[in-house]
């Protein structure tokens, strides 16, 4: 584990009032890094340079980066930021989509409207099976109604059946994950309590499966989270 001290902190960027980076969060502050929390939805403005922090964070939300609003596109664009100054750069669910777009490519609905809301069986490549010594766990969490096409360049980590990125490396140390890793229990339950109607989509769970689904996989999720965090702010190149 790195010293508890001098770690360059790490900038997370959220989308809603009292989201937080949940799991993901409390793994990288146990390794000693202080977390630089920005919403550049509510008036945050994001660094022109990552020089004085260790990597990068974009989390979800229930916007979509096909939006119009400034503070998506502003976002969008400043991931130029950490992949030109070869920072560690991680985009979950939304801010996967995010890095998609800055990139140049697709984020798109499902043809039939289906959603991925819940625990979702994908299967990892090799290029993913080796990301770290964890294995790649073969159900993640869910909550999207949107997907993103391959960026060029980018390698394909796991793939799922109804969106079929789950998760891509794009150089040394940019990341993008379709799923939740960072999600905990309680916000789990939270969510399936506070956005219930999101499981009336096509393809989506009801909320007895997501906690079901929770004691039948979390452990390796946490396993594989807590391995990748590791590789991805470490000082070792994971390999793409």
């Amino acid at each position: 584990m790195p010293e508890m001290t001098h770690l360059p902190p790490i900038l997370v960027v959220l989308h809603q009032e009292h989201s937080t980076p949940g799991r993901i969060g409390g793994l990288l502050t146990q390794r000693g890094y202080r977390l630089d929390v920005r919403r550049p939805r509510f008036g945050d403005t994001l660094p022109r340079t990552l020089a004085g922090h260790s990597g990068a964070m974009i989390f979800g939300g229930p916007m979509s980066a096909n939006d119009p609003d400034s503070y998506i596109k502003d976002e969008i664009d400043w991931i130029g930021v950490p992949l030109k100054e070869g920072k560690p750069f991680l985009g979950v669910c939304l801010g996967a989509q995010m890095m998609a777009r800055h990139l140049g490519h697709r984020v798109y609905a499902h043809d039939d409207g289906r959603a991925e809301i819940g625990y979702y069986r994908v299967e990892a490549t090799a290029e993913g099976s080796a990301v770290c010594d964890s294995p790649f766990p073969d159900h993640v969490y869910q909550w999207h109604r949107e997907g993103f096409d391959l960026p060029d360049g980018a390698t394909l980590l796991a793939r799922g059946d109804d969106f079929g990125v789950q998760a891509c490396q794009y150089g040394a140390k940019a990341f993008a994950l379709q799923f939740h890793p960072e999600v905990t229990f309680a916000m789990l339950c939270r969510w399936t309590v506070r956005a219930a109607d999101r499981m009336a989509a096509p393809g989506a769970r009801p909320a007895e499966d997501h906690r079901d689904g929770w004691y039948q996989h979390d452990r390796a999720i946490f396993r594989w989270t807590s391995d990748f965090l590791g590789k991805w702010v470490g000082a070792e190149k994971i390999a793409a």
